[in-house]
């Protein structure tokens, strides 16, 4: 087939919707398909439409339907889709009603949307391969890594903030990767890093060195109010990082909800207790790195390959 995956971020842009398309892309051409990478459908002749964002990328669903009617389409629903657009945004509403299937990332995804369309949906989990470079856990800092844009949505000095209610006796130091897309934010986090001992913000990384600094920390702090699923929790789990997440149901969806790691939304003080424990507590640390790899299966490639598969089967 010909398949056109269109997502509306640039595409010199290294956004977790990027990193997620190129990655679909090389599944598709390893299932032996044609496949093209846009920010918004052009028209041409495809066999195939598959759109992350149903809000963002509606323009390119609506053409693509107007054009070709009886030819398969495929939503994938990202974050603010499923926790804030399809609930009131009509064009994402549209998009839900003109897809053929609906791709969500993790199994809690499904409580969002109204139950006339679950018959449509497919929980794809994301994938990554392994990246191996252990830190050292007997000597030096406990390194703890921050990887996100700074927007609204991913709460991103939340682990300054709490590295900042730490005790002296704390090595723990907070390496911050991503690039601001808030003025604002950006202010925020060079005034932090200006005066908080513990955090350094490095700006975004090659995705290469992103992987490594990830692999190289004993510890990952996701922080976000608002996930549909996550690129880097899932690098984490394969690379055999512990996380500390925001209990929120775009990463409970794929951490599981009993998971010993959560914090709620923006408190702070909970988060420093946590990061606390996982440095001085050798035995909560262990929990995390276990729970952490009973996940692993969720996120291997042969999995996503064959999720595919079987979708693309479907609609054939």
């Amino acid at each position: 087939m010909k398949i056109q995956l269109v997502t509306p971020q640039p595409l010199d842009f290294n956004s977790g919707n990027k990193i997620t398309a190129v990655r679909w892309a090389r599944v598709l051409r390893k299932l032996g398909h044609k496949v093209n990478i846009a920010q918004k459908y052009s028209g041409k002749p495809s066999d195939l439409l598959v759109a992350l964002h149903a809000r963002r990328s509606h323009k390119s669903i609506r053409k693509f339907r107007e054009l070709y009617p009886h030819l398969p389409l495929i939503v994938v629903l990202t974050g603010t889709d499923l926790y804030r657009d399809i609930h009131t945004d009509r064009d994402a509403q549209r998009s839900l009603e003109l897809a053929d299937r609906l791709v969500v990332l993790q199994e809690l995804a499904l409580a969002e949307l109204p139950k006339e369309f679950h018959p449509k949906v497919r929980v794809i989990y994301q994938s990554a391969e392994p990246y191996k470079a252990p830190p050292s856990r007997n000597s030096g800092p406990f390194k703890v890594c921050v990887i996100g844009h700074l927007r609204e949505e991913k709460d991103p000095l939340r682990t300054a903030l709490a590295a900042r209610h730490l005790p002296e006796t704390s090595t723990i130091e907070v390496l911050h990767v991503g690039r601001s897309l808030d003025n604002g934010l950006g202010k925020q986090a060079q005034a932090e890093a200006a005066n908080n001992p513990r955090y350094r913000w490095v700006g975004e990384l090659p995705y290469w060195m992103t992987r490594r600094v990830l692999a190289r920390s004993h510890l990952l702090v996701i922080s976000s109010c608002m996930e549909g699923s996550s690129n880097v929790l899932c690098e984490a789990i394969a690379s055999n990082v512990p996380v500390i997440a925001s209990r929120i149901p775009g990463l409970m969806g794929t951490l599981g909800k009993n998971y010993p790691g959560y914090f709620p939304v923006g408190d702070t003080a909970e988060l420093a207790r946590l990061l606390l424990k996982a440095e001085s507590d050798a035995v909560f640390y262990r929990s995390l790195k276990r729970r952490c790899a009973s996940r692993s299966v969720l996120v291997r490639p042969s999995r996503e390959i064959a999720s595919w598969k079987m979708l693309l089967r479907e609609l054939q």
